[in-house]
């Protein structure tokens, strides 16, 4: 009989583990995606626009002035590795930041997003070459 209730007991705490888990992954990408819908709007783009997937993407690949046909590359074992820290730097770039806030985006994006979105940082347009 106590094994059935050790066992009862044991389930039940790890369903419970299981369920925590997923409501804090939710809490999060809840978070990094509302903070990309502000960050797309501080540089001018549709907030909706970070709710779409791939539509968000070539969102982000024209806020850093890199042509559509990047979403390619980003399908491409390891290449995809390799753009995505490119395309994470220039959006730092693109709001004065520096290589370092790169590997924050990259690694704790949940944090530097919302720094991205309701911080001080305001988006920066690259000069235009005189034609």
């Amino acid at each position: 009989m106590n094994a059935v209730i050790l066992l009862s007991t044991a389930n039940t705490v790890a369903q419970a583990g299981v369920l925590m888990i997923g409501a804090g992954s939710l809490l999060v990408a809840g978070v990094i995606t509302t903070a990309l819908w502000k960050t797309f709007e501080k540089a001018g783009e549709p907030g909706w626009a970070a709710l779409v997937p791939i539509y968000n993407t070539l969102t982000l690949l024209r806020i850093v002035d890199k042509p559509w046909w990047w979403v390619l590359l980003l399908l491409i074992p390891y290449v995809n590795l390799i753009i995505l820290v490119w395309v994470l730097n220039l959006l730092g770039k693109r709001f004065g930041k520096t290589e370092g806030f790169t590997v924050g985006l990259l690694f704790l994006p949940f944090i530097f997003y919302p720094q991205l979105a309701w911080g001080e940082a305001t988006f920066q347009r690259p000069a235009q070459p005189a034609v």
